[in-house]
C-alpha cells in the first residue's frame, strides 16, 4: 500500500469537507501558505506534532484520520455529543432508535 498517496488523499478529503483551502488550512496551522498542498501532492509528509495539528485544526481525534470506514469522522461526533448532553434516560431512547434503524 501506498501510505503517502493514503494519507494524502484522506487530508484532502478531510480539508475539502472542512471547506477550507490548502493554502488558508496551511496558514492556520502556522506553515508556510504550501505546507498542505505539498503534503496532498505527495511531495513532503507532516511530523507527528504536525500531524497533531492538523487533527486538532480538522476537528477530529487522530484515531479518526485513520478509520476510513468514517467518512465524515467530524459530522459523525456532533450527535455523540448531543446526546451526551442528555439526562441518561433519554439518551437511551436515542440509542435505541439509533440502534432499531440500523436493523432496518
Amino acid at each position: 500500500m501506498d501510505y503517502t498517496k493514503w494519507f494524502a488523499e484522506r487530508l484532502s478529503q478531510l480539508r475539502m469537507e472542512k471547506g477550507v483551502s490548502a493554502r488558508d488550512m496551511s496558514l492556520s496551522l502556522g506553515q508556510s501558505a504550501s505546507y498542505i498542498n505539498k503534503i496532498e501532492n505527495r511531495r513532503s509528509l507532516p511530523s507527528m506534532n504536525g500531524f497533531f495539528y492538523i487533527c486538532e485544526y480538522l476537528e477530529i481525534e487522530p484515531r479518526d484520520f485513520f478509520d476510513t470506514a468514517m467518512k465524515s469522522p467530524r459530522k459523525n461526533m456532533e450527535p455523540i455529543e448531543d446526546i451526551s448532553k442528555l439526562p441518561e434516560e433519554k439518551a437511551e431512547h436515542v440509542r435505541m432508535i439509533i440502534k432499531d434503524l440500523a436493523e432496518r
